[in-house]
């Protein structure tokens, strides 16, 4: 679950139950947010401002695109809306559709764009390799490749520090399955019900979603496993999930021991031994599902699952394509929030904050079984273009402020009355440790200080 999600469902309860009147505030990017107790059936919200305005959409007439996408394009309807959305430019959190409506993009074009639409810092970027150079091969170097590969692998734990680049999150899993047979010498791979790992014709055995399924046969050697859906599954309820938001269903689960994570279990090792060899290639994973519906795991699943996978010889793989590059919040990859740490790891849509691009990291060990049962080539994996864009995300995610802009708010701070330190190598870290004997009103009004300061920064950054 991302910070950003975590605070509007506490936004979203607090407008519930407080009892006290609606007030305006300041808000990001020089506007003004309305809050609101509550809205009436029929009321509007009314959308913050944006500083941005788009270009006049001078492409092709609405009607023209919906005949020829009815004529040239897949007849697959995957398009939202009895009238899709024509949209035609976008800024940061903001998509504008042709006729210069604008949206808050809450689904960042399937979980990708992971810094913001046309994110200035990445635009750059991109603008200065290619004026430098497209595309070579991965038969010659060059040094956008290298860079990136030193800053991806630096984010990950030992022994996870080889980087195999591809184009898109069906093709990484494809390499992956490859790597997981290569080297256990097995077939089977387990993944879970409602699981969605790719539409190629490799991967699709890995997913089990009904209408990704086809009647001929595809994916051979995949094999599925009940779904530790606390949710919807026959167990589990609202102490089971690791995860500060539980499902509304009650269980009979202390706090700290969940035993819905055990009948799941159960049904695990009902698989494998009833639906696999008696060795196994790998077992795939999602950290939280995402095309099924946001399912998040019991207490200690994913760890256990993983140590009898490998009791069996098999790998275990975290499909990071959708969780992963900072997504949840709380970590940078998903598999941290379990505990866990994988044998491959797949990724892509963030990594290249909609750009073509992902990738397959695993060990050296399991990197040189490839190696020797196939000599692995990919024309476009490593493009110069997308490296540097991949690069430009990683920085994104990680820059520290700058120190003047540091010391601005923690003055802002001091102005109404709130005293907060600093920290961090950049002192980029704000420290807030008061002595305890903090009563509650206190603490509620250096919070809204603090909110207040954080505004006046993103306002002045917005000008």
């Amino acid at each position: 679950m991302t910070v950003a999600w975590r605070h509007l469902l506490r936004a979203l309860h607090l407008q519930t139950l407080s009892p006290r009147t609606p007030k305006a505030g300041p808000s990001l990017n020089g506007a003004f947010w309305t809050s609101v107790t509550k809205l009436g059936l029929h009321t509007k919200p009314i959308m913050p401002p944006c500083d941005f305005t788009p270009e006049r959409y001078q492409s092709i007439a609405y009607s023209r695109v919906l005949d020829i996408h009815k004529q040239h394009l897949s007849p697959v309807q995957t398009a939202y809306f009895p009238e899709p959305l024509l949209l035609h430019q976008g800024h940061m959190e903001w998509l504008f559709d042709y006729e210069g409506n604008r949206y808050l993009d809450f689904f960042s074009g399937i979980v990708t764009v992971s810094v913001g639409h046309c994110h200035p810092k990445l635009n750059a970027a991109a603008q200065t390799q290619l004026g430098r150079l497209w595309h070579t091969s991965p038969v010659f170097f060059h040094p956008p490749i290298h860079e990136y590969a030193e800053k991806l692998s630096a984010l990950l734990p030992e022994p996870l520090k080889v980087i195999f680049l591809v184009n898109s999150g069906s093709e990484a899993n494809d390499l992956a399955m490859l790597m997981a047979r290569a080297h256990t010498n097995n077939t089977d791979i387990i993944s879970f019900r409602g699981a969605y790992h790719g539409c190629s014709p490799y991967t699709i055995g890995l997913t089990n979603v009904g209408f990704y399924k086809m009647r001929i046969p595809t994916g051979m050697g995949c094999r599925s496993t009940m779904c530790p859906d606390v949710f919807r599954g026959p167990w589990g309820g609202s102490h089971c999930r690791d995860s500060p938001v539980q499902t509304t269903r009650e269980c009979s689960c202390a706090p700290d021991c969940c035993q819905a994570k055990d009948q799941y279990i159960e049904q695990f090792k009902d698989t494998l031994s009833t639906s696999v060899a008696k060795s196994i290639a790998g077992f795939f994973a999602e950290p939280i599902q995402g095309v099924s519906g946001v399912v998040q795991y019991p207490k200690g699943f994913l760890k256990e699952a993983f140590e009898l996978v490998r009791e069996r010889g098999g790998v275990c793989i975290a499909d990071e394509v959708q969780t992963g590059f900072g997504r949840l919040g709380s970590h940078f990859w998903g598999f941290q929030t379990h505990d866990v740490l994988p044998d491959i790891v797949t990724m892509a849509k963030g990594i290249g904050n909609g750009f073509p691009m992902a990738a397959v990291v695993t060990s050296p060990e399991i990197a040189e079984s490839l190696a020797k049962c196939l000599f692995h080539f990919n024309t476009f994996g490593g493009n110069p273009v997308a490296c540097a864009i991949g690069s430009a995300v990683l920085e994104t995610s990680r820059q520290p402020l700058p120190l003047e802009e540091v010391n601005q708010i923690l003055m802002d701070c001091k102005c109404m009355g709130l005293l907060i330190g600093r920290g961090g190598i950049f002192s980029q870290t704000f420290r807030i440790a008061p002595s305890m004997c903090i009563t509650k009103p206190e603490v509620d009004f250096a919070v809204e200080v603090f909110r207040s300061a954080l505004i006046q920064h993103m306002e002045r950054r917005a000008k």
